[in-house]
């Protein structure tokens, strides 16, 4: 009996194949709608936490990637170091690629 179903769902020399554009339309649907919904968001984000990083200065509160929370003493732009006081006798340099994010004024 499961051999009639497989046989009839065979399909019959002869019959068209799909070609042309039709054949990789999903595929190219799949990659715009992952690029929209997973690329692109992503590469807006690095981009604003770019710009965050190279517009802090002196007297900034920031968070770090390690949850340290601190206030930028001072900012080397050639080599890309920032010295943060955590507490009244420690000081932390630190790369600037460590800084999650500016507290804002309100925290």
């Amino acid at each position: 009996m499961t051999l009639l179903f497989l046989a009839m769902a065979q399909p019959q020399g002869g019959g068209q194949g799909g070609g042309g554009i039709g054949a990789f339309l999903p595929m190219i649907l799949i990659i715009v709608v992952l690029y929209f919904l997973l690329l692109r968001p992503q590469a807006k984000k690095q981009k604003e936490h770019q710009r965050m990083l190279e517009a802090l200065n002196k007297g900034d509160k920031i968070v770090t990637t390690g949850g340290i929370h601190g206030t930028i003493l001072k900012v080397n732009e050639n080599d890309k170091t920032i010295v943060v006081k955590v507490a009244d006798d420690l000081k932390l340099t630190l790369d600037r690629g460590a800084i999650a994010r500016k507290k804002s004024p309100i925290e």
